[in-house]
């Protein structure tokens, strides 16, 4: 989990004590961040949920599409009882990181797209999002570990 003020904070499973603040977690509507959520609500934190829609436009049926991405993220929060907020970046995805990559795949290299979008989009624009919304801390679920400790998973 990551502070406010950039800061590495304490891992969510190293601890179940009673923790105080607001967190404020990137929910995709997928297993990880609906975990963190709970995880997060387990150890006493007050926890918002914020969907980023990071493109304008659904171009295909083979993959779950924005549309029920954001209605598995509603339905868990409502399952967890907490609230959910969304918010379009895809202008902001757009200029800073789909246009770099265009213009690294025209010059003949592959960019990883998602290197900026981690930079510019999910700890960037979701970040300051999220202290406008009163956040002293946000998780996601994006870099999960997982593991066996103490022989449970």
């Amino acid at each position: 989990m990551t502070s406010t003020d950039g800061t590495a904070t304490q891992d969510a499973s190293d601890t179940y004590t009673a923790a105080t603040g607001k967190v404020i977690v990137g929910m995709s509507g997928g297993v990880d961040s609906s975990v963190s959520a709970l995880l997060l609500l387990q150890q006493g934190y007050e926890v918002e949920g914020l969907f980023m829609k990071n493109w304008d436009e659904d171009d295909g049926t083979e993959y779950c599409t924005a549309k029920e991405d954001l209605a598995d993220a509603e339905a868990v929060c409502a399952k967890l009882g907490i609230k959910l907020h969304t918010a379009n970046f895809a202008a902001e995805y757009w200029d800073n990181v789909f246009e770099h990559f265009l213009a690294e795949y025209k010059a003949g290299r592959t960019p990883n797209p998602d290197i900026l979008c981690n930079r510019e989009i999910k700890f960037k624009v979701f970040l300051e999002y999220a202290e406008m919304l009163g956040a002293d801390k946000i998780a996601t679920g994006h870099y999960v570990r997982q593991g066996i400790r103490d022989g449970h998973p």
